[in-house]
């Protein structure tokens, strides 16, 4: 009976979905597993066979679960707001929802085809009203509530204002905007109600505020720094320049400790959490302020080494800071307005990590140190960052290898840490009050010491203090585009109001322009209809808009990460249509138990969903503030591209091995093209572009052989292989087995169809076990010692390497066992069958095919895995080598259980013994009771 992969999986893949056999429920008495995988943005493209490595890990563990008696939610999803879709519409007027739409008709198409049991009954989008419209709502609770810095939580803004009422804000520890002024009870509630307003957003998790962003004038919108590759927009590789806009933001910065802390109760990779722990970047020190000469102004800087302050020779801001324009003088200006310009078309990132480049400009300005009270000539520079710190730094040429080649590159004094210091020698005495001499202050007081007094004298003189400060930044929430989450806001007298949850969603509006206005204005402002009626509480046209009872509503959009920092907490109970998800089915799943994913979302979306989860959990929305407990990051699957060689300056190409050193051009061709062998298809070739319509070929032995080369698979490096071709010549099982056969699921590793060939071999060779020319060949015969070794020798490899991740080398002990078995002339049921649970989270269709033809009418997906028995895998007997005066002649395998008289006797009883001795008697029979046998004589 022949192994028909087509007619198996499809008939198992409409099986499944007609049954919805790995439908997850939210009451079991069974232990719950929670498997995710991080969800895709649908492509028009399509899957490639790097996608679903991770996928198809995920289902693997998540079938084995379930053959260990758990109940398994594994669900999959569409992240599927984005730029993508948006730049899709400018370019072809098709409305993104219709291409997003056929985009996921196809990715499902392909998932399916690969046989992943996902509960699609719990399929979200986020791009879909019933989704985002708890995305809107999240966002309003985040409006509504404020970072108590004392409890070290999130609490509604209503106990703010009853504070504020009672007490004023003078008590209040909270994370807050640093401009934030002290005011009394009475005087805020004397305020007016826009006043007050403005103040909240002072305090609000998410605020209104003039941010620096990265803008991108051909793409119309901001970006996130992890947009951006160097310096320009990742989509389409345009020009990205720092601008100041007023933006919605996260208040992210106020989680920094929480969000260090949590890392270490999570089985993350070190080398992500590693990333994380760089990016909030906490460092201890001290926030020194130095007044500005000639100005009502002072430059505060944050220094993790305030006992450095007497090595302060100059200080340098960052471009943007907001004190630039103020302090420089006339003399300096252009010189500061140009430096600045050309500043703002560097993306931080690559501000950052030039370290070559030393560049900056002096603003004529000085600052007065504060100790010694000597001028500090003010600088700007494009190594310091306006977002990071103060947005100045103290320089300290002696101390700092960046501050030193500043100094050196402009000519500024490198001056002694020390020199100075016995202006104010007295102000820094040790506990017994005994004067440090000059030489001595740091040496003779330590690290620690010094730079507590340096903080206490900085207190003492109301010029700084200790702090402890953190890279991260506050997240910037707007996003100039249509194709995202609308914002549930509309604006009163310019304050933002939020729209009641009863009311949402707010839907996107129809748009004839996927553009920004002719004014500058982002999509939504092309909108006819975009106003809110606060009688009627419904969407209106715009000119209806008269600031009393119709009001303007928010023209920007959520960045795409908003719907993906809550979406594993909506597939716990995804179709609620009255909250987010119901208390009972977020405590009984309560968190991911395995989430599998990039390792390139290491500060954007990994970071943002632990905010959103702590900000959640603060408010008692969900039982756990860490959402994933493992986290795995699957390696690349690379493509291995091919080359043609076109010799310089003509339309010959040249055969791979006859390029010599003669001067040529590589071009990627596409592999479709190229053979197992690496022979291109000449024909095929010709008619791919009409420039090489009439291409001549140097060829090798009649035949074009291409180059190789292993490089990330992408579209434009010809190099994508479809997992549809595979599945329709080979099978999704061969597919799944192959794809991890590859190697260790966190490395990559490159792609080579012609290797997919032997692990279809090997699944024909399996069905061969169970099957004969004719029809199943299965018996009820007791299986043999060998044969139950094989099984359970296999059955603890497979439940190891399963419970490690080593799903390559289970795939190597699944080909064992099948020569073994297969040597032995096996046909066991005994055996075969646990062989097919065993072998199901892996290759499932054939799987499912062979248990319903072994007689089962359920599905094999909740058989119980096989259980390992020691007892098979102790050896019983020993292959004794029979030695004649130290020779070996032969071996005989005896029980183990024999004992020193019988097995000599065994032996000596042996005809092959007989013969050797030829009627002698032996003088001596050494016995060594399972190892050898030597007859002496």
């Amino acid at each position: 009976m022949k192994y028909n992969f087509n007619e198996i999986e499809a008939k198992w893949q409409k099986y499944w979905a007609d049954n919805r056999t790995f439908k997850a429920a939210n009451h079991s008495d069974k232990p719950k597993f929670y498997a995710l995988d991080m969800f895709p943005y649908p492509s028009g493209a399509g899957l490639h066979v790097g996608h679903p490595l991770g996928y198809i890990a995920s289902d693997i563990y998540a079938r084995y679960k379930r053959h260990k008696g758990f109940n398994v939610l594994h669900p999959m999803g569409y992240d599927s707001f984005g730029l993508p879709a948006e730049q899709y519409a400018i370019q072809t007027g098709q409305h993104p929802a219709l291409t997003t739409e056929a985009n996921i008709s196809r990715y499902r198409e392909q998932l399916d085809k690969i046989g992943f049991s996902f509960d699609w009954t719990r399929e979200v989008r986020t791009s879909d009203p019933s989704f985002y419209k708890w995305t809107q709502w999240i966002f309003i609770q985040l409006f509504n509530a404020w970072y108590d810095l004392d409890a070290d939580k999130s609490r509604p803004v209503q106990e703010l204002i009853n504070i504020f009422e009672s007490e004023g804000n003078v008590n209040v520890n909270a994370a807050c905007d640093d401009d934030t002024q002290e005011f009394s009870a009475d005087q805020w509630n004397k305020f007016s109600n826009k006043e007050q307003q403005k103040i909240l957003l002072k305090y609000r998790l998410t605020y209104l505020a003039d941010t620096e962003v990265n803008w991108c004038p051909a793409l119309g919108t901001v970006l996130a720094n992890d947009e951006i590759v160097n310096g320009v927009s990742e989509r389409g590789g345009h020009p990205v320049v720092r601008k100041k806009m007023t933006q919605w933001s996260m208040r992210i910065s106020a989680f920094a400790e929480r969000l260090l802390e949590g890392l270490e109760r999570v089985d993350w990779p070190e080398a992500l959490k590693d990333i994380q722990r760089n990016w909030i970047g906490k460092s201890v020190g001290a926030q020194v302020s130095f007044k500005v000469k000639g100005h009502d102004a002072q430059i505060d800087v944050f220094t993790t080494r305030p006992d450095t302050i007497f090595g302060v020779s100059f200080m340098t801001l960052a471009p943007e800071h907001e004190l630039v324009a103020r302090i420089t003088t006339e003399e300096q200006k252009k010189a500061v307005e140009d430096y600045v310009e050309a500043t703002s078309r560097r993306s931080e990132r690559e501000r950052m990590a030039d370290v070559k480049n030393i560049s900056g400009v002096f603003t004529g300005a000085y600052a007065e140190h504060p100790f010694t009270g000597k001028d500090v000539p003010v600088w700007i520079g494009d190594y310091v960052l306006a977002g990071y710190g103060t947005g100045a730094v103290m320089a300290v040429p002696c101390g700092d290898q960046r501050d030193h080649d500043f100094a050196n590159h402009f000519g500024l004094p490198i001056p002694n840490i020390f020199e100075g210091v016995d202006v104010s020698v007295e102000a820094f005495a040790d506990k017994e009050n005994t004067v440090i001499a000059n030489s001595d202050f740091i040496n003779g007081m330590g690290y620690k010491k010094a730079t507590q007094c340096v903080i206490e004298e900085l207190e003492k003189i109301g010029q700084g203090y200790g702090k402890i400060n953190y890279r991260l930044r506050d997240a910037v929430f707007s996003r100039q585009r249509y194709w995202g989450e609308p914002f549930p806001v509309y604006y009163v007298d310019g304050m933002p109001q939020m729209i009641a949850t009863e009311h949402l969603p707010i839907e996107l509006p129809e748009v004839e322009k996927y553009l920004p206005t002719e004014t500058g204005e982002p999509p939504l402002g092309n909108a006819s209809q975009w106003a809110w009626d606060t009688e009627t509480n419904t969407v209106v046209e715009n000119d209806k808009i008269d600031h009393k009872k119709i009001f303007p509503l928010e023209l920007n959009t959520m960045p795409g990460w908003a719907g993906s920092s809550w979406y594993f907490n909506r597939y716990m109970d995804a179709g609620n249509t009255k909250e987010f998800a119901s208390k009972e089915a977020l405590n009984y799943w309560q968190d991911v138990d395995l989430y599998i994913g990039g390792s390139e979302h290491a500060t954007g979306h990994l970071l943002y969903s632990r905010f959103w989860q702590k900000f959640l959990y603060d408010l008692g929305l969900i039982s756990v503030d860490e959402y994933a407990r493992k986290l795995i990051n699957q390696g690349m699957i690379l493509g291995t591209s091919a080359f043609v060689y076109r010799l310089e300056n003509s339309n010959t190409f040249v055969s791979a091995n006859l390029k010599g050193d003669r001067e040529v051009q590589p071009i990627h061709v596409d592999v479709n093209m190229v053979n197992a062998s690496d022979e291109l298809n000449l024909e095929a070739f010709k008619a791919w572009r009409p420039e090489f319509a009439d291409a001549k070929f140097e060829l090798e032995e009649g035949k074009y052989i291409v180059g190789r080369e292993v490089e990330k698979m992408s579209k434009s490096k010809y190099n994508v292989v479809s997992p549809d071709d595979i599945c329709s010549d080979y099978g999704a099982d061969t597919l799944r087995m192959y794809e991890m056969f590859l190697g260790p699921l966190e490395q990559a590793k490159p792609w080579n169809t012609a290797g997919i060939t032997g692990v279809h071999n090997f699944l024909k060779k399996l069905w061969k076990l169970y099957f004969d020319k004719e029809a199943l060949c299965v018996t009820d015969n007791e299986p043999t010692a060998d044969n139950l070794k094989t099984l359970h020798k296999t059955i603890k490899k497979v439940e190891e390497d399963i419970e490690n991740f080593s799903f390559n080398t289970s795939v190597s002990t699944f080909m064992i066992c099948v020569n073994e078995l297969s040597a032995q002339k096996c046909h066991s049921r005994a055996i075969l069958e646990p062989l097919v649970v065993l072998i199901a989270p892996y290759a499932p269709h054939i799987a499912e095919e062979l248990w319903s033809q072994l007689g089962h009418q359920e599905s094999v997906a909740y058989a119980a895995f096989p259980v390992f028995e020691e007892k098979h895998l102790v050896e019983s007997t020993k292959e004794y080598p029979v030695s004649f005066n130290g020779k070996m002649r032969f071996t005989k395998e005896l029980s183990l259980d024999l004992s020193k008289d019988q097995i000599e006797e065994a032996v000596l009883s042996d005809e092959r013994t007989i013969k050797q001795l030829d009627g002698r008697t032996p003088k001596k029979v050494i016995v060594v009771p399972g190892k050898i046998v030597n007859i002496v004589g």
